[in-house]
């Protein structure tokens, strides 16, 4: 009787575990029973947009595109906060008598160099953002720090246009004499965008993409542009962009969660 017993305590001891150890459900990101846990994450990465001007950018320049990079950290909660700078090129012009160069073009729109030959020259707009948002990620299915993705910020957006003498045959453009045609202005700006973030365990599968908003109010950079003399007056005009944006995410940080799972 007392082996019977004993034999019984045994069973009542490993049984519990027996069951515990049958029962539990691996943590596979693959599973289809798994269910993410948000978590504290740190990322870096690059981005690509397609955008297009609007307001005082329109007049100036057709649509262009844009590289960036930034860093961005995620709560627990799923609150974003970043730090982000956006380089924007190939906006070309829209207006192609050059009537920004005054003197420079003649009556025909020819530009003539220092050797009395044709000068060839290029123009190109340039934007660039500095700015820091906040935002915050909204799950849609179990995997909790993927989800939409709402952004706010602001910062400081310039603009101005880049003119290439190749050949540098134009003395008008030499030096400091370039900023006197070049428009360079600057000023606040606002941003907004909004569409999907993935991340996921494996750290390379970690992207995003949706639609941005740029919105600016920007007044001229120099004390005195040749075409239109002093810009001590000169007001706040607004700019503003849209455009497809899309990012790929480099995890710098995460905060490891297990999750687990028992079933009776």
């Amino acid at each position: 009787m007392k082996k019977v017993i004993l034999l019984l305590l045994i069973g009542l001891c490993v049984l519990p575990a027996g069951l515990l150890a049958q029962s539990h459900i691996k943590t596979d990101f693959k599973d289809k029973n798994y269910v993410d846990t948000a978590a504290m994450m740190v990322w870096t990465g690059v981005t690509m947009s397609g955008q297009l001007p609007l307001g005082y950018l329109h007049d100036w320049f057709k649509p262009n595109l844009a590289v960036g990079t930034g860093l961005t950290i995620k709560t627990k909660s799923n609150w974003t906060f970043d730090i982000n700078l956006s380089y924007m090129f190939g906006g070309n012009l829209r207006d192609t008598t050059y009537a920004f160069l005054g003197d420079l073009a003649n009556e025909n729109n020819i530009i003539w160099d220092g050797n009395g030959n044709k000068a060839t020259l290029y123009f190109e707009g340039r934007y660039w953002m500095f700015g820091a948002g906040i935002g915050k990620l909204i799950p849609v299915d179990r995997w909790k720090n993927s989800g939409i993705w709402i952004r706010v910020g602001g910062g400081y957006f310039g603009h101005k246009i880049r003119i290439n003498d190749y050949n540098n045959q134009v003395p008008q453009l030499d030096g400091d004499y370039k900023k006197g045609y070049d428009h360079l202005s600057g000023g606040f700006a606002m941003y907004q965008f909004i569409g999907y973030l993935f991340n996921q365990k494996n750290r390379i599968l970690n992207f995003y993409g949706g639609i941005e908003f740029y919105e600016a109010w920007t007044k001229p950079s120099r004390n005195y542009i040749f075409y239109e003399g002093p810009t001590a007056g000169v007001k706040n005009g607004f700019s503003g962009l849209i455009g497809l944006k899309i990012g790929w995410n480099i995890p710098l940080y995460e905060k490891k969660s297990v999750t687990t799972f028992y079933y009776r």
